[in-house]
C-alpha cells in the first residue's frame, strides 16, 4: 500500500512539473516581447535594504541619471533601496526606467519610479535573470546581498563560457568590493582555478563619470544588440 501511494505521489509531481511548463513559457513570453521593445539599456543591481540616506543609494541615483542622460535605459529588480535608487535617477532624468519585479515573501515591493508600462512581474527567478542578461548593455553592480552577487557571478560565467556576447560588468564601491576582489586574485587566480584575462572581466569604479565613461567607451566600436 505504501508502494503504490509513493507511487501516485511521483507521479502527481511530475504532472505539476509538466503544467508549470506552461506558466514559465508564458513569463518568457511577456517578457521577450516587452523587453525587445525597450531598446539599449544597463542595468543596476545592488541591496534592497539600503536606505535613502545611504551614499550608494544616493550614488546610484547619479549613476543612473547620467546612464538615462546618455541615450540608455535603466534596469533595476523594480524594488526598494539600491533598485528604488536606480529607476528614481532615470525617471528624474526623464529617461526609461524598467522594473522587473519577483514575487517574494519579504523585502520585494514594487517602487513608484518604473515607467508604467515597463513594469513586469515574474514568479521564476531564473526568467527574470535571463531578462537582464539579454537585454542588458551593461551591468552596474552596487553593493549588495546574495542577489546581487548571484546576478554578478552569473554574468561573469556566461561571458567567460561565451554563451553571452561580452558587456560591461562595473563594480561600484571600492571599499565595499575590494575584499572579494583580493580574494579572487589571491586565491582563485593563485590556485589556478581562473585565469588572468578573466579579471579584465570586471571593473572596480567609485563615480558616475567612470561608470558612463566605461559603457560609452566600449559601445563606440560594438552594436547595441540583444546578448544571445
Amino acid at each position: 500500500m505504501r508502494k503504490e501511494q509513493h507511487h501516485k505521489g511521483w507521479n502527481e509531481i511530475k504532472t505539476n512539473d509538466s503544467w508549470a511548463l506552461f506558466k514559465i513559457m508564458g513569463e518568457f513570453v511577456n517578457g521577450f516581447e516587452k523587453m525587445s521593445l525597450i531598446g539599449p539599456c544597463v542595468s543596476i543591481f545592488g541591496s534592497a535594504r539600503t536606505k535613502e540616506n545611504d551614499k550608494y543609494y544616493q550614488l546610484a541615483i547619479e549613476i543612473a541619471k547620467s546612464i538615462a542622460e546618455a541615450g540608455y535605459g535603466v534596469i533595476t529588480g523594480g524594488g526598494p533601496g539600491i533598485m528604488e535608487a536606480g529607476n528614481r535617477g532615470a525617471h528624474l532624468a526623464g529617461g526609461t526606467s524598467v522594473g522587473l519585479n519577483i514575487d517574494l515573501p519579504f523585502e520585494q515591493h514594487d517602487n513608484p519610479y518604473i515607467d508604467s508600462d515597463k513594469s513586469l512581474d515574474f514568479d521564476y527567478f531564473f526568467v527574470r535573470k535571463v531578462m537582464f542578461v539579454k537585454y542588458s548593455q551593461g551591468f552596474v553592480v552596487m553593493p549588495g546581498g546574495f542577489g546581487t552577487l548571484d546576478e554578478l557571478f552569473e554574468a561573469i560565467t556566461l561571458i567567460q563560457t561565451n554563451k553571452i556576447e561580452k558587456f560591461p560588468i562595473i563594480l561600484v564601491g571600492t571599499t565595499f568590493w575590494e575584499g572579494l576582489i583580493d580574494w579572487v586574485k589571491n586565491t582563485m587566480l593563485t590556485q589556478g582555478n581562473i585565469s588572468p584575462k578573466d579579471l579584465d572581466l570586471i571593473q572596480l569604479v567609485d563615480t558616475k563619470e567612470e561608470v558612463v565613461n566605461i559603457i560609452d567607451s566600449f559601445y563606440k566600436g560594438h552594436l547595441h544588440s540583444p546578448n544571445f
